[in-house]
Order: C-alpha cells, then sequence, then structure tokens
C-alpha cells in the first residue's frame, strides 16, 4: 500500500481517555516488518477552564509533548491550512480517539490503511459522543472497545475488532473511561499490527442494532426528582467526575456526587421532599427513596451529606428542585 520505509501514523484525540490510547499506540514498534512512526497528534486547541479561566492544555497534547511528537491544535480541521499541516505529514495510517471532530472525506481517503477508530462502546450500540455515560445511565451489564475503519457516517465504519467490559454496580464514568481506555490500548496493540498485514477482514455493522447517543447537555445535569431513584442514581454515576448531577435549593446549585437506592417506598411526600432518616439525608423520588451520601453545595468543597445537613439547618420537609 504505502511507500514509506516505516508506517507514518497520525494519532487525533483530546482527553484523559485519548490519552492511555495514544500511549498504546506508541508502544506498537512494528507491523507486517515495518517500524510505526507517530508522526504527529492533532487534539483540539487549548481551552479557559476552571474559575480563573485560565487556558488549559489537552491531556493529550501533554502527553504528546512529553514524548516530543509534534501538535497540531486546528479549530476546525477542515479548513484548507490544518488540511496542509495534516497532508504535509503523509501519514499511512491515522487512529482516533476521542477527537471531538468529524472527518471529512479528504482525511478518510488520505492515509493508505485507512483512519481506524477507538470507540468506548460494543458498536453498533451507543454510537456517537457519549456512549459512556449513556452505558451508565441505561444500567447496562457490559460496555467495551470497538475499532472500526472510518467512513463518512458518525460511527457506522465496519468493524475490525472488538472486545467487552464489564460494568461494576458503582461504575461512574471516571471509572468506565479508565477501563475503557486501558482495554482500547491493549486492542489497538493487537488490531494494527494485524490490519496492517491484511489479516482481518471489516466486518459491516449491523443497523438494525444501532442506538445513538447525543453530546450531554445542561439540562441532562439537572436532577428530576419525579424519576424513580434507580434512574436518578444512575444519573448521577454517569456525571461523575464531571460535570456532576445537580438539583436547586432555593437559587443555589446542589451537587449530588454519589447517593444510593434505599430498599424501601415512601408513603404520600412529594418528589425531592427531605425526609428523615437515621441513614442520613433521605428524599423523595417519583419510585422509592434516595439516600445522599456526598454533595457539593454552591461555592463549596465536596463534603459527606450529613455535615452539609447539619450545617444547611432545612426544616423537614424542605422539597429541593423547586428554584
Amino acid at each position: 500500500m504505502a511507500a514509506h520505509t516505516s508506517i507514518r501514523t497520525v494519532f487525533m484525540g483530546t482527553p484523559d481517555f485519548a490519552v492511555t490510547v495514544f500511549q498504546g499506540l506508541l508502544g506498537i514498534r512494528e507491523a507486517a516488518g515495518r517500524p510505526l512512526e507517530v508522526v504527529g497528534v492533532f487534539t483540539q486547541p487549548d481551552r479557559p477552564a476552571g474559575r480563573g479561566q485560565k487556558l488549559a492544555l489537552p491531556a493529550v497534547k501533554r502527553a504528546a509533548q512529553e514524548v516530543g511528537v509534534p501538535v497540531f491544535q486546528p479549530e476546525r480541521l477542515r479548513r484548507p491550512d490544518a488540511l496542509a499541516s495534516l497532508e504535509a505529514l503523509a501519514p499511512d495510517l491515522i487512529v482516533v480517539a476521542a477527537y471531538a471532530q468529524i472527518l471529512s472525506q479528504r482525511v478518510l481517503d488520505l492515509p493508505p490503511y485507512g483512519c481506524l477508530n477507538v470507540h468506548a462502546s460494543l458498536l453498533p450500540r451507543y454510537r456517537g459522543a457519549a456512549p459512556i455515560q449513556a452505558a451508565i445511565r441505561d444500567g447496562a451489564a457490559e460496555s467495551g472497545i470497538t475499532i472500526m475503519l472510518m467512513d463518512a457516517g458518525l460511527d457506522t465504519g465496519p468493524i475490525l475488532s472488538k472486545v467487552a467490559v464489564q460494568l461494576d454496580p458503582a461504575e461512574t464514568a471516571g471509572s468506565l473511561a479508565a477501563k475503557l481506555s486501558e482495554a482500547g490500548a491493549r486492542l489497538l496493540a493487537d488490531t494494527v499490527p494485524r490490519w496492517i498485514a491484511g489479516e482481518l477482514q471489516p466486518m459491516p455493522q449491523d443497523d438494525a442494532w444501532a442506538t445513538l447517543t447525543r453530546p450531554m447537555r445542561k439540562e441532562d445535569e439537572r436532577i428530576d426528582w419525579s424519576q424513580p431513584a434507580v434512574t436518578i442514581e444512575r444519573q448521577i454515576r454517569a456525571l461523575q467526575p464531571s460535570p456532576g448531577a445537580f438539583t436547586l435549593l432555593g437559587q443555589d446549585a446542589l451537587k449530588v456526587l454519589v447517593a444510593s437506592v434505599l430498599p424501601r417506598p415512601h408513603e404520600g411526600a412529594p418528589p425531592g421532599t427531605l425526609l428523615p432518616s437515621s441513614e442520613g439525608p433521605t428524599v423523595a423520588t417519583g419510585q422509592g427513596l434516595l439516600l445522599l451520601r456526598t454533595v457539593q453545595p454552591a461555592g463549596k468543597r465536596p463534603m459527606p451529606a450529613v455535615d452539609w445537613l447539619r450545617g444547611a439547618r432545612l426544616s423537614e420537609g424542605t422539597v429541593l428542585g423547586n428554584g
């Protein structure tokens, strides 16, 4: 396929999830008897973050700088100057993991060995931008990693390999992302050499089983106490460690970081009502009770919910979420 002595490879990714995958790519020394060389990394631009709104480097940028791989940060990969930078690298292979930009057909057609996407689900389930959060929110028993040959659709390309990962009952988006990134690095190390050697046959996805996730929105973070307690508890875990699920106490946001479902009903209390309980702050929901374990009041650090309730001095029957 390619004329280069080495397999010139470009990596595209941005968050912590992509760092482990990038490191797995660096660990692939050769494929089909040829050295694999990572010649460039494309990631998102530095963005303001935190209270001070100082520019923060994407996690992948920091990882690439540590090993001396050139970094490119175009606002849009479709722009002519960004495309020129990519084409100048003359990649034989492009590997993508959570890059957060859609690749144009021009980019997809550029490398002889194609563009491989390391996706955090068992495709065709959970295509799109938030597969990790969606799996936890839905109470899935397993998730996984799929490596596919990218096409013009959204995670619709043919599959080269996949591996399943089991979810723990207390799984958060953060803990699942760490599991999946490690699984992705291992699967990539196995898949790339076999793909370059011509040992893998891309398998089309069965669209009949496809589901689609969308980017998380602010309204996804707000707790709806009319939902069942089990649904709210999954929402809280799906939004941990960031951005976090919240409810309103008056006009102030109260983040709920850890909670658990109490296996007993409540009688008559409207959803969102704080109820007395020996275990700690307990909230009535549309179905069942939710025990708050760790919360974060506005402008403060996370704290045990019992300490928050003691300091807040709320009256019995206070209703959350009515701000």
